[in-house]
């Protein structure tokens, strides 16, 4: 993993301790819907919310509607240059 990957991946890694209000939460890229009970429909709008706000982007319906694992989410981040 590439240096920018790892800041990336630390940015996410915050939003959803945040998100999810856990500061003890270990998440990696293979993290899924599955892992995290509270990862709900709301929970994901949030994540989107949180994660087009740091980075001054928008997600489109299709994609946010895709994504179901943490790696999912670095990878459409750095599809668009993040």
């Amino acid at each position: 993993m590439s240096s920018s990957e790892t800041l990336l991946t630390e940015d996410v890694r915050r939003i959803f301790i945040e998100v999810f209000d856990n500061p003890d939460l270990h998440i990696d890229s293979n993290t899924s819907r599955d892992d995290i009970a509270d990862w709900d429909s709301i929970a994901h709008l949030k994540i989107v919310l949180a994660l087009e706000e740091m980075f001054g982007l928008e997600f489109d319906t299709d994609e946010v509607a895709s994504i179901r694992t943490v790696g999912e989410f670095v990878r459409a981040l750095r599809a668009r240059g993040k």
